[in-house]
């Protein structure tokens, strides 16, 4: 996880460099993003499907190519579409990636979901922090052209060896290793096990589709557009550096602590809190921006971020424990596609509104997206119905999703 989140949280340092190499406008590349997430997010279901019947190891294997290739790919791209090429088959080795990670952990450590996904989603918000001011620093004007060419190959090759060898080791606990201990057996059943299908019947995974797709619109215009829009206001290339450099690691920090109190307290109101406080924090970028107060303006990217980014903890958790644990990496890929919208319109659509609107007003909408994302969090409940297809399947009494 932590080696593959470079595509994400390092992207809004590599376009300009990459614009420069190509001789073209940096606008030409606001699409490289969008089609990361939509790639990223749309490989997940399908993943999730085929890990849940035939293991990780094989599939994660597959993605250490397309993953570590991506950016290899990426060093030697020499026009537009081969960078949108390049980032998008990468992007679907990192959808891989994540969607074994998140859901191998649920699936090993069904009593601490929140905590055990938190870790997971935090390498991958973590692990690019170190490398956005070495990237700012060697893809800088100056820089010779074969720098920026080594760089990149070798977060190709350093992602290739990490994940090729993560996919020798991972797997799934045994069938039947929780039987006797103190009851944990039946908390990782979660009681029914609802298939994806049977989940699409609920109005609580609609309510958390268009939820997700709301924080992640917010979250990801920040992530995207954060060193752009300190540009645009006109505050010192250290401010948008220092932005960028601690933006990945408060949304670290922000899962795995709000991933441990889903687990001590009620996940729906921690989830509520949480999307609120985002847009308080994106609301406070833009009044501290347009002040031009550098430093609060960082603290409050660091405050919508920490308060954004556990909606990949939370999110996986609530799935679980509404839906079960046997199918969770479908159900959870299938929730988590609402991330390609989400995409959509922290990227392309937000970047069309700040043409009409202006960067502060854009800015703002994000923020109050992420507002009604979390009061809307209050109404969530626990199912109180299975499909007859999931009933069956959870008693054995049935046939099973493949006979259905």
């Amino acid at each position: 996880m932590a080696v593959v989140g470079p595509y994400q949280y390092v992207w809004s340092s590599l376009r300009s460099p990459v614009a420069r190499h190509l001789g073209v406008d940096a606008a030409v590349l606001s699409t490289v993003f969008t089609l990361f997430v939509v790639f990223q997010a749309g490989s997940q279901f399908p993943v999730g499907w085929w890990r849940d019947r035939h293991g990780p190891r094989g599939i994660c294997a597959l993605a250490a190519f397309l993953a570590g290739g991506g950016y290899v790919a990426l060093a030697y791209a020499n026009t537009v579409w081969q960078v949108y090429l390049a980032y998008s088959l990468g992007a679907v080795g990192v959808g891989i990636v994540y969607t074994v990670a998140v859901n191998t952990a649920l699936k090993w450590f069904p009593d601490r979901r929140g905590l055990t996904s938190g870790v997971g989603t935090m390498a991958f918000a973590a692990g690019p922090a170190a490398l956005v001011p070495i990237v700012r620093t060697i893809t800088g004007p100056a820089a010779p052209d074969g720098a920026y060419v080594s760089l990149l190959r070798a977060i190709g090759i350093g992602i290739f060896v990490v994940v090729l060898a993560g996919s020798l080791v991972i797997r799934d606990p045994p069938d039947g290793w929780l039987d006797g201990r103190n009851g944990e057996s039946s908390l990782a059943e979660g009681g029914r096990q609802y298939t994806w299908r049977g989940m699409l019947h609920t109005w609580q995974f609609w309510l958390m589709y268009a939820m997700f797709v709301a924080v992640s619109g917010s979250g990801l215009m920040l992530t995207e557009k954060i060193v752009d829009y300190a540009d645009h206001l006109g505050l010192a290339a250290m401010v948008a550096t220092l932005a960028a450099t601690l933006l990945p690691l408060s949304s670290a920090v922000g899962r795995l602590v709000l991933g441990e109190a889903a687990d001590r307290f009620d996940p729906m109101r921690t989830m509520a809190s949480s999307f609120v406080l985002c847009g308080l924090g994106l609301f406070a970028v833009v009044h501290f921006g347009i002040r031009g107060t550098p430093a609060v303006f960082v603290t409050a990217v660091v405050v919508a971020t920490f308060f954004w980014s556990p909606k990949y903890t939370l999110f996986p958790t609530v799935v679980a424990e509404y839906y079960g644990t046997e199918h969770s990496s479908a159900n959870y890929a299938l929730l988590y596609s609402g991330k390609i919208w989400g995409g959509v319109l922290g990227g392309t659509v937000t970047g069309l509104l700040v043409t009409s609107l202006g960067w502060n007003r854009t800015f703002l909408l994000g923020g109050a997206l992420a507002v009604v994302a979390g009061i809307a969090a209050l109404a969530l409940r626990p199912p109180e119905d299975a499909m007859p297809d999931d009933a069956a399947s959870a008693t054995g009494d049935g046939p099973n999703e493949s006979e259905v």
